[in-house]
């Protein structure tokens, strides 16, 4: 009647997640697409160890799309020479999950993700302070 557990926390997941997602400013949000673009590079390294190659798959190319929305995202005229080598960064992050995919390539999928740690670290580091409240 109800269905179980595990389709609840699934559930609960989804849900919380659209959550963030809807209450992010852009910062967060970006935050957030690093998070689980690596998220699922590690699903897929996961999958490809266990030999669950569609799972491994559809985990690259979730990972994929969540790189290409980054790089999309980009101002390229605002942003400069960092934007620039951001795009070259997340050009050559896809490059090597296509590569992961094509030869399951484990070492490729984790030199992706250490990648995107690095950017995901720095993004963390460079976090909007929130405002002090007006004192009276």
């Amino acid at each position: 009647m109800y269905g179980s557990p595990r389709n609840y926390a699934q559930h609960y997941r989804s849900t919380g997640l659209s959550s963030a997602v809807l209450e992010a400013d852009p910062h967060r949000l970006i935050a957030l697409m690093l998070a689980g673009a690596r998220d699922r590079l590690r699903l897929a390294e996961a999958c490809l160890a266990r030999g669950d190659v569609p799972r491994k798959a559809k985990a690259i190319s979730d990972a994929s799309a969540i790189v290409g929305g980054l790089s999309g995202a980009l101002d390229l005229d605002a942003g400069g020479e960092i934007a620039s080598g951001l795009q070259a960064l997340y050009d050559y992050v896809q490059q090597r999950l296509v590569a992961a995919n094509a030869d399951n390539d484990a070492g490729a999928l984790r030199e992706a993700d250490g990648l995107l740690g690095e950017i995901e670290s720095a993004w963390r580091a460079i976090a909007p302070q929130p405002a002090q409240a007006a004192r009276p």
